[in-house]
């Protein structure tokens, strides 16, 4: 029998009752300043337990490392008091969820991080602007992390993850080494002009995620790791001169972590670095970007994918896997609302059920 986005798959140690899952999405509803999550999100969670798997938004391992002003930390243990809360009401409703545990490196600003500097692989800033508490500024020049500050921060990953798991009740973390932040920098030859260990060779550029990996790995387990990929994705200024050549090193080297998943978010112009990923990594792949509910059907049914990971029509459809299932019409999202504090266009979407109770 054919496989399809509603076929249950087993993840590392769970078994998933769909292959639909909820894109990390960063949401800004966290508290400014301390980075504690909302009762806002508790609902917003909850609502959409359905989701085979959903994975958590970008969520610091780090004081002074934010991005986005008012995204949710994982470090402090009223931010993980208050991620309890959202894991047992996704529980109690059936769900599974994994915490996208992130450092922003060079994307991070002073003026969100009470005037802390910014540090990533190579002292070379994003080209372009930010929009933070002081309106729009331009990106910053990093400091280079020195070899300690590496070390430092693989440990502080792994402490995240179990931060994550053991305190937080998440079910596992998914690792975000994609879309310019961190851990993507240092894979990167736009952003990573080292000449020590961590620089030049792609073995040296990948190094720093391997050793996160590792480190997360073996702090809660391989079956509760998941990591996302961007391998050709031009955000916050990434570019890489063999993505070719690089996407295969790592989906090979991937395979010695026991990992749940590999999450990759494709590039949909030019090499498919999915079907590279899906050639040399051997465990289960997850797609993500701008997938149609068809599209990943035909692409889980074709085995190129395992499972598909939705963002956009997850933002505005709680009720996404119902609607899938039914082919129904989806609710468009307000991308105004995106990123502002407020339940407005975070928890005010309605569900098929609310929307036939109008029409009664």
């Amino acid at each position: 029998m054919a496989k399809n986005l509603f076929t249950p798959i087993t993840l590392g140690k769970h078994e998933l009752k769909n292959r639909i899952f909820m894109a990390p999405l960063t949401r800004c509803r966290a508290t400014p300043g301390d980075h504690i999550p909302s009762k806002q999100m508790v609902q917003h969670y909850a609502d959409r337990a359905s989701a085979g798997l959903i994975i958590a938004e970008a969520t610091m391992i780090k004081p002074l490392t934010s991005a986005f002003y008012s995204e949710p930390g994982v470090y402090s243990t009223k931010q993980l008091a208050a991620w309890k809360h959202v894991t047992d009401a996704v529980h109690a409703k059936g769900g599974k969820i994994f915490l996208q545990i992130w450092h922003g490196g060079r994307a991070a600003h002073p003026d969100m991080n009470d005037g802390a500097e910014a540090v990533g692989a190579s002292p070379i800033a994003i080209n372009g602007f930010k929009h933070g508490p002081n309106g729009k500024v331009p990106f910053v020049v990093p400091r280079a992390l020195s070899l300690n500050e590496i070390a430092d921060l693989v440990a502080a990953f792994a402490t995240a993850a179990t931060n994550a798991v053991n305190t937080a009740g998440f079910d596992g973390v998914e690792v975000h080494g994609a879309n310019g932040f961190l851990i993507d920098q240092f894979t990167k030859t736009s952003s990573n002009t080292r000449t020590d260990a961590y620089g030049g060779s792609i073995e040296n550029r990948t190094r720093f995620v391997r050793e996160v990996l590792a480190a997360v790995t073996d702090a809660i387990g391989g079956d509760r790791v998941g990591v996302r990929l961007s391998p050709a994705d031009g955000y916050n200024d990434m570019v890489d001169s063999d993505p070719e050549a690089l996407a295969t090193y790592l989906a090979t080297e991937l395979n010695a972590f026991g990992l749940a998943y590999v999450h990759i978010r494709r590039h949909t112009e030019g090499t498919d670095h999915v079907a590279i990923y899906r050639k040399h990594y051997k465990g289960i792949l997850v797609g993500n970007q701008s997938y149609s509910r068809d599209e990943a059907n035909d692409a889980i049914a074709a085995d190129a994918l395992d499972a598909v990971a939705f963002g956009t029509v997850y933002v505005s459809n709680p009720d996404l896997v119902e609607r899938f299932e039914k082919n129904a019409p989806l609710n468009a999202a307000d991308v105004t609302t995106y990123f502002i504090q407020g339940p407005e266009g975070y928890n005010t979407y309605p569900t098929l059920a609310e929307l036939d109770a109008q029409h009664d």
